[in-house]
């Protein structure tokens, strides 16, 4: 499938209902790809990635969930959305001038998605990350040419938290700005300008239910913000979390808990604070899932072998909250999650057998075992 942002001269949200119109009011004629072309390069690529729907899950609800394919982004997740963004209003707001140096902190697809933004618009770019994050990110990063600083990881109210060492870093150079992805709302921006506004026209509107895990908090604020506002509120929308992160207890006590135990195998999300990018639209959410590593796990596997989906585990953890919104929404719902990223960047995790026995989550059934191909 050929795919892009929708031509500058045209809003992307009302390029893709016209299509949408298109295709819905053409009882014969179907075109075998969406004829869209990004002239402006790697961050015209950015978006328009495909809904699949999750056959085998939706025949057991009767429901239909579908996995908007954001591993198909040009840089391989998400957050390629939110990277062109906040690069974008860093240009527009003069912080940023030819030359210059992105710095940021992230776990991972943040920082893929800003090395490769920086690398086509002519910018360096310097990442502070966790040093829990698995090597292949890391890795990755430096194939882009960004500087990587991987830092022992320490709560947020912490000075040597790695965003804060990112911000300190940005504040030390000439011609630099610290991208602050998990406070900048030109995150969220992304996903009220292009996520929300694609679901909604590739369902022509027929969107029951949305389901997400956050952790800067910008694709479920965002895409919800959307999906809320252009449906008069009909949208159910719900936050995924994993073990480890305040939010799901913050959301289903009214705000009055912020408690958090366990630890989870997800990279990139869960969350001990309320961000700026999710405080304007925690309120709207209409309650939270909180789901277990062994869940996720089971579905990294069941995907590959049932769809041939090859996902990473927060994509798989998004899976799990769509399909258990869909048994509370019910059989003919039309219930979509993210898939943020493939499998390839946790392979040495996910599919080795010595790592998952680590973790307590060698516990897959035995039609599943033969796809843990790593000691």
């Amino acid at each position: 499938m050929f795919k892009s942002a929708t031509a500058r001269t045209v809003p992307r949200a009302l390029a893709s209902r016209a299509f949408a119109r298109t295709l819905a009011e053409s009882s014969t004629f179907r075109p075998p790809f969406i004829p869209l072309v990004a002239d402006s390069g790697f961050p015209g690529a950015i978006g328009n990635t495909p809904l699949i729907k999750i056959q085998g899950l939706s025949k057991e609800t009767g429901a239909n969930i579908y996995g908007k394919a954001e591993f198909m982004n040009p840089g391989g997740s998400v957050k390629d959305r939110a990277a062109l963004f906040i690069i974008q209003d860093a240009e527009r707001k003069g912080l940023i001038k030819p030359g210059g140096t992105i710095v940021e902190g992230t776990a991972g697809n943040t920082g893929i998605g800003l090395a490769h933004v920086c690398r086509a618009r002519g910018y360096k770019c310097v990442i502070y990350m966790p040093d829990t994050q698995s090597q292949g990110k890391i890795n990755h990063l430096r194939f882009l040419g960004a500087e990587v600083h991987p830092v022992p990881a320490v709560a947020f109210d912490n000075p040597m938290n790695y965003n804060h060492q990112a911000k300190r870093h940005a504040e030390s150079l000439e011609n630099a700005v610290w991208t602050n992805q998990f406070d900048n709302i030109a995150n969220r921006q992304a996903h009220i300008e292009t996520t929300g506004p694609e679901i909604w026209a590739q369902l022509n509107g027929e969107v029951d239910g949305f389901t997400c895990a956050t952790g800067t908090g910008g694709s479920l604020a965002g895409t919800a913000r959307y999906l809320k506002n252009i449906s008069d509120g009909k949208v159910q929308a719900y936050l995924a979390d994993p073990p480890g992160s305040v939010l799901y207890s913050y959301i289903t006590s009214g705000g009055k808990l912020t408690e958090r135990s366990g630890s989870s195998i997800t990279e990139g999300i869960g969350q001990g604070r309320i961000t700026d990018n999710l405080r304007p639209d925690i309120d709207i959410l209409d309650g939270a899932l909180q789901i277990s590593d062994e869940k996720t796990i089971n579905m990294v596997y069941r995907l590959l072998d049932e769809e041939g989906l090859f996902l990473g585990a927060s994509s798989c953890l998004n899976v799990v909250a769509a399909y258990e919104l869909a048994q509370k929404l019910g059989p003919g719902k039309n219930v979509v999650t993210l898939l943020c990223d493939g499998a390839d960047r946790y392979v040495d995790r996910l599919f080795s057998r010595k790592w998952l026995q680590s973790k307590n989550l060698d516990i897959l059934p035995e039609h599943l075992q033969k796809y843990i191909a790593l000691p």
